[in-house]
């Protein structure tokens, strides 16, 4: 016990947060977690190209997760299970009965949500209600497109790869594009950044690595679309300019939200990455429109 008169006792020193100069992050670490999740897509489509399905919808219950932990810093609280076991569904049912089945799941959902909130009672119901359709939205219904991309090519659960199945040529392409964009967009921004894009919403995001990400995306989408999909060159680069857009957009809202929600990052289940939602913001904002752009341009 001190006394007025006595020192006071020395604050225990603060752990100094690890410099990882511009690029923002531990490269090996990232680039570890990025070889591994990359491993296990391509395994799971190369092999039995259904078992994807299954990556997805474990993705989708851990974003959930991720978003149902940081909205509680608001004092939000979205009902977990419903929203689990619903998206899982939406993924299920966009794969093995197309769109107008997504859209039946997803609505269905949207309203069993909204039944299982009225247990609460009054209190909340409003800013909960629309915090979980938001969520619905964000998460299982934009990645059920995923679902709908890899069904184009059948869903003939054989084993095997199959280069030639339309599903699993058009999941590679938006992986391998979205990649591209963040890829050329972080390697332009560290080398050549200067003039932020957004620097309230997010700093280091500058439009030097835009620039990069364009670039890339463009192509990345040409050679895929003429030498993978046997499509029209100009096709890739309406796919580049529109991947690249999107994916930047997506970032940006990901930022927005976490900004909001005053955390820096939704979780740390992958290392050197943070949340998995960290890392779906781009692909969640890319896959609908690609899923469009091939549907009527290529498939």
């Amino acid at each position: 016990m001190t006394t007025p008169d006595s020192p006071a006792a020395p604050e225990a020193p603060q752990p100094a947060q690890k410099d990882h100069g511009r690029a923002g992050r531990d490269l090996p670490a990232a680039i570890t977690s990025a070889v591994v999740l990359v491993a296990a897509i391509l395994l799971s489509l190369f092999f039995w190209k259904t078992a994807f399905m299954g990556i997805v919808a474990a993705a989708v219950a851990v974003a959930v997760w991720e978003l149902h932990r940081g909205l509680s810093a608001k004092d939000i609280d979205i009902p977990e299970q419903p929203l689990m076991l619903g998206g899982v569904v939406m993924v299920v049912v966009a794969y093995f009965w197309g769109a107008p089945a997504l859209v039946t799941a997803t609505a269905v959902t949207a309203l069993v949500i909204m039944l299982w909130l009225l247990r609460r009672g009054v209190a909340g119901y409003v800013k909960n209600a629309t915090a979980s359709v938001f969520t619905l939205v964000y998460v299982p219904f934009l990645a059920s497109f995923v679902a709908l991309l890899l069904g184009e090519g059948g869903t003939n659960p054989a084993f095997g790869l199959d280069l030639d199945d339309h599903g699993v040529r058009g999941v590679i392409t938006f992986i391998a594009i979205t990649v591209a964009s963040d890829t050329g967009g972080y390697v332009a921004g560290v080398l050549f950044g200067k003039h932020p894009m957004a620097p309230v919403i997010s700093p280091k995001k500058s439009w030097e690595g835009f620039a990069g990400s364009v670039v890339a995306t463009i192509a990345v989408g040409v050679w895929l679309v003429t030498s993978f999909l046997g499509g029209d060159w100009w096709v890739g680069v309406v796919l580049g300019v529109i991947a690249a857009v999107m994916a930047t957009l997506g970032d940006l809202c990901e930022s927005v939200i976490k900004r909001d929600l005053g955390i820096k990052d939704m979780s740390q289940v992958i290392p050197g990455h943070g949340g998995l939602m960290d890392r779906l913001d781009s692909l969640l904002a890319t896959v609908a429109p690609i899923w469009l752009v091939l549907y009527y341009l290529v498939f």
